[in-house]
């Protein structure tokens, strides 16, 4: 049985993508992360260490997303997928990597590049 932790609307501000001017000025990334856990043990235990600690995930997650700027967003997931499937327990997990503000001329709301490892 698998379970699901998620950490939505991590914001941070960093400076990846592909024009200079996006990794000279930088822009907030709302990140997205669901976590495949089996929480069976956690829920009969009601103690942290039993689960995974998704306040600590939120910490990593925009510590990556401020940190050295990557070109494609699609590369910025992958790295915050490795690292959170890094934690003990996490089975699998989904990110998605929202863009609100990329560089696009037409009218939109929202660029997200989903993966899931």
């Amino acid at each position: 049985m698998t379970d699901t932790i998620a950490v939505m609307g991590i914001r941070a501000r960093g400076h990846h993508g592909v024009l200079d001017f996006e990794k000279q000025t930088g822009q907030t990334f709302v990140i997205d992360v669901e976590m495949a856990v089996d929480t069976s043990w956690a829920g009969r235990s009601d103690d942290l260490a039993d689960t995974v600690d998704y306040g600590a995930v939120a910490t990593e997650v925009a510590g990556i997303v401020s940190g050295p700027p990557f070109a494609l967003i699609e590369a910025l997931a992958e790295r915050i997928a490795q690292r959170v499937k890094d934690f003990p327990g996490v089975d699998a997990v989904t990110i998605t990597v929202h863009k609100p503000y990329a560089p696009v001329t037409e009218i939109f709301e929202d660029v997200i590049v989903r993966i899931t490892r």
